[in-house]
């Protein structure tokens, strides 16, 4: 395993790193905590060291599995978890996708508390803002009450975490320029390239770190999907719909070429492609079982992709990896 140090800070972290929301939440298969605590093992096992959850994450049980974990190996891990989404208050509405936020000093200070102790720690390594909008980017009140918890040791260190889908380039970009943020976490991968290339620029200019997730587009760059997958009820990719996966296996055709006499799994050399950028800190694959934790933590020291590699990934990415013009011919 390869680390990364968080720029502006002495936190370091593994190149791949564990979202513990896929044993949290259920959205994708379920595990019971045994088996939770059992994954996370061997992933420290195997070289990863940072673990980001979300105090919403399963209304606590993100944070919990990690004291249950790691309660006598904190020195060993780094913890990233998140703040905003007021669950002890409110239950997610049906058909909606998001618990109403609160940026208030008393709920911000609140829930770090609560978080501290479901972790079963003094202190947490990166705190991040879940899925803000604007007005949390332009809250004075809110940033003073992080620099605050930083004083008072309680964090190392605070960012943002964009979402809940791709995109949020406004507010990725307004919170690197206006506010002194050590992260930015945001979706990017091969075949999802905006507006991550924007938000890589900023954070270039700004000397932020970036966090990764979906860096297999839900899967997709696993290489293990055919037109005959199907996805089991409450599982979050079974709401994408038929032409998502039909197209994604097309251009993935396209990026044969990285596996082909090659030391990686489509897996790891999306991984890879990822980890070319330097200010990429650490990727969050989705970790569901010890194949992933095996395959996705060996990546880094595999040797990196070559410039002709990336070139070539760039022009496919331009030409959206020839999909029209397969479907055309169809």
């Amino acid at each position: 395993m390869q680390h990364r140090t968080l720029p502006g800070t002495d936190i370091t972290m593994s190149e791949v790193g564990f979202g513990v929301w896929t044993l949290a939440t259920g959205w994708w298969g379920d595990n019971d905590d045994a088996e939770a605590i059992r994954l996370l093992h061997q992933a420290l096992d195997a070289g990863i060291t940072l673990y980001d959850t979300a105090d919403s994450y399963g209304n606590g049980r993100g944070e919990t599995i990690l004291r249950d974990a790691f309660a006598d190996r904190r020195d060993a891990v780094v913890y990233s978890t998140k703040v905003g989404y007021d669950w002890y208050n409110h239950t997610r509405p049906r058909g909606q996708r998001e618990l109403p936020h609160d940026w208030s000093p008393e709920f911000v200070r609140n829930s770090c508390e609560r978080s501290l102790e479901r972790l079963g720690t003094d202190y947490i390594d990166v705190y991040q803002l879940h899925n803000p909008r604007m007005d949390a980017v332009g809250s004075d009140e809110l940033f003073g009450t992080l620099d605050d918890l930083v004083s008072e040791g309680k964090l190392r260190s605070y960012g943002v975490a964009l979402g809940p889908a791709i995109g949020w380039r406004d507010e990725g970009l307004a919170a690197m320029r206006r506010r002194s943020i050590d992260s930015l976490q945001m979706i990017h991968n091969i075949l999802e390239q905006d507006p991550g290339t924007d938000l890589i620029a900023g954070a270039r200019e700004t000397e932020t770190g970036l966090f990764v997730r979906v860096p297999h587009s839900s899967g997709m760059l696993e290489g293990k999907y055919t037109p005959q997958t199907t996805f089991p009820e409450g599982d979050r990719r079974r709401h994408r719909p038929r032409p998502w996966l039909i197209e994604g296996l097309q251009k993935i055709e396209t990026l044969s070429f990285l596996t082909e006499d090659r030391p990686y799994t489509l897996g790891q050399a999306a991984l890879k492609w990822l980890l070319a950028t330097p200010e990429i800190v650490t990727t969050l694959p989705n970790i569901y079982g010890s194949e992933q934790i095996e395959e996705f933590a060996a990546a880094p020291d595999l040797p990196d992709l070559g410039d002709e590699d990336l070139q070539r990934i760039a022009e496919l990415f331009a030409e959206n990896f020839g999909v029209e013009q397969v479907a055309a011919e169809a």
